[in-house]
Order: C-alpha cells, then structure tokens, then sequence
C-alpha cells in the first residue's frame, strides 16, 4: 500500500505540472499521449486503493465561496499541551513506557470526519470549544485525501499547515503582505479561514494528521499502529520518532539537527504515550490532556554588540527596523542581523549603537533580540527614506509605532515593476527573483532601473546574503552582462508602460525604424496609425514619456546599456492583421518562440488563447482533444498543421518556410 500512496502522488503533482504549464504558461512538458496514459495508471491506482486525494486531476472538487463560516461546538473540550523545556524532566514524565516523539507543527488544528469512504466536515479548533466549519476549504488542501477506503465513521485530527518553502513564495506575491503575514502560521489561518476555497487553493495548504480521535469498529493498541492505519488510508501523518527513557535524549538531538533544514514551520516537538489504553486511564486535568506533553526547544542565547540599525523598506511603504551586530554562532549558524520589527520595540529596548546585547533564535530558526543590556537609547528615528530619500512619517496602528515612507513613488513601493523589468520577455535577467528584488531595494542597492547594472559594488554585502554566494553572484553578474544588449522593442516593454506588451513594442519600434529617439517623441497622432495601438494606449503611452522623472530615469538606464538599433525592412505583411495561436510540440521550428517571431515579422500576432478573434490554431495534433482544439471547433477558427502553415508561408517569402 505504502508504494501505492507513493506512486499516487508522484503522478498527481506531474500530471498537475503538465497540466500548469500548458493551460497556464502555453508550453507543453509531455506529449497529450503521456498525460492520457499517466490519468489513466492515476485512475486505476485510485480505484485499487479507493484513496483519492484533492489535488488529483481525476475530481473536479470546484470553488465555493461562504458569507460567512458556519460555527459548530466539539463533542468534547479540546485542550492544550503542558510544556517542557528540559529532556530530563520529559523522560521523568515517560517513565518506562515508550512513546512516540514527532513535530509540534505550527499551524492550524482541523478535526476531519469521514463517513462512508468521504470527507463529510472539516472544523478548526478555534478556541478549544467551539470551531469553525471549513469543509470546502478543506477539500482544496493540496494532499487530504477526498476519499479512503475506510467506509465507517472516522474522526482525525491533524495540523493544517503551509511550508516555509511556500510561504516565501506566497509572501512575494501578496500586496501588502508586510502589514499582513509575519510567518506561515499566519498566513495558514488567513488562507484555511477563507470564505473563497478557491484562494485556499492556490495557498498550497496541507495537513498531517496527528491523533486518531475515533474509527467506527476499529480498535488499535498503540499509536504508532493509528499512525500506520492512517497512513494506509491516504493521510500523510508527522514525522516521528518512537522514544523510551534510554533514547529520548538522542531522539531529541535528531529533530534538533533537523529543525534548522526542516520544510515544516515548528515551535518544538510532540510526545505521547505510544500505549493508547494507558494514556486513557490518565485522565485529563481542567486545561491539559495526561498522555501527552510538549518540548520547546531552550533558547540559547549570546551576547554580542549592537553595530547598527538598517531601516528595511517594504512594498508597503513600511520601514522595519533590522539590527545588525557583531557576528555571534547561535545553533550552529552565525548570525549577524535580527529584525526588531517596530518602532515600539526598538524604543521598549532602549537601543543604541554600541550597547551589549542579548540574542537568540525564537524556535532555533528566527534571530530575535532577547535583552539589552547597556540601554543607551541612543538611536534617532530616520526622517528619510533609505530607498528615495524622501519624508518618512512615524504612524501608529494598534498602539505600535511604525515608520512608513510617506513617497508613492518610492521604489520600494514598486517592486512588481520591476519584477517586471527583469523577466523574461523584458531584460530577461535570470537570477533575480522578486524576493531578491526586495532585499536589493530594501538595503538601498537600487534606487532606479540603472541600479540593477551597478550592483557588482555590493559583491562583499551580496555574497553575505542568505541565498547567495559567490556562484550565484558570479551567474547574477553574467546575467546582467548579456542583459545589458538589447533591442529597443524589448526595453520598451520592460519599461511597463500601461497596455503595451511585448506585441505592440514590437509594433512600435518597427514604425519607428528601431529609432530609441523617435520611440521616445513619438507623438499620439504617430502611434494611432500603427496597426493595433489605441487611443487609450496611445495617451498613456506619450504621457509616460512626457513626465521629466521617467526620462531621466530611462537616460541613465540607457548610460547602461548596449542598444541594438540595427533595423532590416521586412517583407510582404502577409499575415497583417492574422490572429495565430500555437499549441503543441513542433516539428519544424525550434520552439513556439521561433514560430511567433516567424508571424510577428510577416505582420501577425500570436496569443495565448482561442478566442473568436482568433484567425488560425496551430497544432500538429488536429485530433487532439485538448481544450484548445475543442474551443477553436466551437468557433469555427481552423485548426491548421504547422506543415499546413508553411503552405501558407509560401504564398509570402520563402525565406521563413
């Protein structure tokens, strides 16, 4: 069963990135062939287990949305965990029996009941009384099995949970997420108690269950037997340990080695009696359950001297105050910067440069400042912006005092444009993800576009950085070298001027001749007349290159740069006004880009979906029953072969065919 679940979700996050890239992002990564075979092996797998998880292809669970969430009391209190922080007094606790030692996760408790083989209700834990009802937003968690082949009722509990890994990625995506999503847990508990499963959904949530409450007709001995049950039934449960008093202190230092590389947010570990009769017999006293107790990990702390105070900028406009200081080895790292997070913090502390500090990582993960010693206060609040050197204004929201950049124009504010600077259909600089972005403006590396050019002066900060080193700043660099040669359509579109994409800069530097100058004056009588550039864009168009700020902003990027204004007439147009899209592997062209740029220079445009305004779909699998072929035959646009289209190349210029 064990290689069965395996094989499962193997096939269920390929078949989902197969399915991703060609909805989503137009390219293919196997054969409509390979996908079919591969949902067919899923389906039979699911049918031999009766394990069908949420995330599978196979069921369409669709999206609700609440107005509210329903509240339900438990059955009975569910209570929280006594603490420890020492390993003698845990094995005291233990005494002979053994137990089992697994994670404490730091999520969001949820109890699920199956019956009849489905997910009938999922519940938080709220406050130990009274839940919410999140059954929708359950049945999009990313690995909770929707149906198991257990048919009688089932009652789990289990941690909902978002990895660090994904949290990263969310929380560079997110507008705002400064002011709303300090950590995965909190960006867990807004994601599960949503009232649209479906921004559940793309949160990636998944759970692990930890405790089986009750399974109708079945009684088992011990908890690892539950966990192992469990297992069988499609749950991933938490990693664990089986422990006595003999190897508790050695199973204690294995998740401790592993904490710092775990995926999982933690705030400690878990241990329970593995006899499950013998815990029941425990009892229970008015705030703690006696079969189980929890370790938190003791803090080691160091002291070391207060160096400076960075003022970190966010998108935001929020200015978060990062303490830098001598370096110190805390849990087997060094560590050099702890944020403070506020004003009130900073100013609680009493900080000043200089002073003997106390620090600490808050669960062996996070650098955080524990005491100061010396409490100088000799810190002035910063009255500019590290970013843009405007105003900064002192808010208070909450009783907490926050510093925020009071400028809209900050770059800091502005990290999606430039985001969109760098991608790949823009100045293509590879390396530069948005959360690396972030840091750069944050620390003051970057202040315009032209900064990103001058960044090898930071070589000593950045190859310091978490995340980089030098590798990887060598390959920023050589990155940013290719960057620096481009062509006038693609710094047009990596400019971000509003509703000109990659086609119309293409459109506009071809009127202009690739002409950087004439690009930059052309007047909105000029851009009218190219073929598919509106009033509308044409306004914004002028309107952003009328503004003094961005022409100077764009001078000294182009001091940066290399631009290759070399320019060739073209040909007959004759796709002017065509509509292609391209779907599918190809035979003749090198990729799907070589085949747009073909169609682009003969006067077409190639898009990314069917659409009535679609004039041709390219695929060479005509029989395809792929989403894009069955909304072209609704439409009636031509389903073409890419042989079929070198025909029709025929009619031009043969020098494409």
């Amino acid at each position: 069963m064990e290689d069965k679940l395996k094989e499962i979700r193997e096939k269920v996050a390929l078949l989902n990135q197969a399915a991703k890239a060609y909805y989503q992002e137009s390219r293919e990564i196997m054969s409509n062939l390979e996908y079919d075979r591969l949902y067919d092996e899923l389906e039979q797998l699911e049918k031999e287990t009766g394990i069908v998880l949420a995330a599978s292809p196979t069921v369409n669970v669709g999206y609700e949305v609440l107005s509210d969430l329903p509240k339900e009391r438990h059955p009975s209190a569910m209570l929280s965990l006594d603490k420890t922080k020492d390993t003698a007094q845990m094995a005291a606790w233990l005494g002979d029996q053994d137990g089992l030692l697994s994670w404490k996760i730091d999520g969001l408790t949820i109890v699920l009941t199956y019956r009849d083989g489905q997910l009938f209700k999922a519940v938080t834990r709220g406050n130990g009384e009274i839940g919410e009802v999140i059954t929708p937003n359950a049945k999009v968690f990313a690995n909770i099995p929707l149906r198991i082949p257990f048919k009688g009722e089932l009652i789990l509990r289990g941690e909902a949970c978002i990895h660090y890994s994904d949290f990263e990625k969310i929380n560079a995506a997110i507008d705002d997420v400064d002011a709303r999503y300090k950590n995965p847990r909190n960006l867990c508990s807004g994601s599960v108690r949503q009232l649209n499963s479906k921004i559940t959904a793309r949160r990636n949530v998944h759970f692990y269950a930890f405790a089986l409450v009750s399974a109708e007709n079945l009684e088992m001995e011990t908890r690892e037997q539950q966990f192992q049950w469990l297992e069988n039934q499609g749950f991933q449960v938490v990693e664990y340990k089986m422990a006595n008093q003999a190897n508790l202190d050695d199973q204690v230092r294995w998740f401790a080695d592993h904490v710092e590389n775990n995926d999982l947010p933690s705030d400690g570990l878990v241990l329970i009696f593995n006899d499950i009769a013998y815990g029941r017999s425990l009892g229970a006293t008015s705030k703690f359950p006696r079969d189980s107790i929890a370790f938190k990990w003791k803090d080691e702390t160091k002291e070391t001297t207060l160096k400076e105070m960075e003022w970190s900028a966010s998108r935001t406009g929020l200015l978060n105050p990062v303490a830098i200081f001598e370096p110190v080895e805390l849990e087997g790292t060094t560590v050099s910067r702890a944020s403070v997070h506020n004003v009130s913090i900073l100013k609680d502390l009493h900080l000043g440069i200089g002073d003997k500090i106390q620090v600490y990582k808050a669960n062996m993960i996070i650098p955080q400042i524990a005491e100061n010693l010396t409490k100088s206060g000799n810190l002035d609040i910063p009255d500019i912006c590290p970013v843009c050197g405007q105003k900064t204004t002192l808010k208070k929201e909450n009783d907490v005092e926050v510093l925020y950049c009071a400028n809209p124009q900050c770059l800091a504010k502005q990290i999606k444009s430039l985001t969109h600077f760098v991608s790949r259909n823009a100045m293509n600089i590879d390396g530069l993800s948005e959360a690396s972005l972030e840091k750069f403006v944050a620390r003051g590396y970057i202040h315009h576009l032209g900064d990103l050019f001058r960044l090898k002066q930071y070589r000593n900060e950045i190859t310091t950085m978490e995340g980089f080193g030098q590798k990887s700043f060598e390959n920023l660099m050589n990155a940013l070298e290719t960057a620096r040669r481009v062509t006038p359509d693609r710094l047009l579109y990596s400019l971000g001027i509003p509703g000109i994409g990659v086609a119309n800069a293409k459109l506009i530097a071809k009127a202009c001749k690739n002409n950087w100058a004439k690009m930059q004056s052309v007047t909105e009588e000029e851009l009218a007349e190219v073929h598919g550039i509106g009033d509308v864009m044409a306004t914004a168009y002028v309107d952003f290159f009328g503004k003094e700020e961005n022409r100077k902003i764009v001078e000294d990027l182009l001091s940066q740069l290399e631009l290759d204004e070399s320019f060739e007439e073209t040909k007959a147009q004759i796709f002017d006004g065509k509509t292609f899209v391209i779907t599918g592997s190809l035979n003749h062209y090198e990729n799907r880009d070589a085949l747009k740029a073909v169609i682009e220079q003969l006067g077409g445009k190639a898009t990314g979906s069917v659409s009535k305004k679609t004039d041709y779909l390219i695929n060479n699998d005509i029989a395809s029953g792929s989403s894009k072929n069955k909304k072209a035959k609704e439409l009636g646009v031509p389903i073409i072969t890419e042989e079929a289209f070198l025909e029709l190349l025929k009619s031009g210029d043969e020098t494409y065919a």
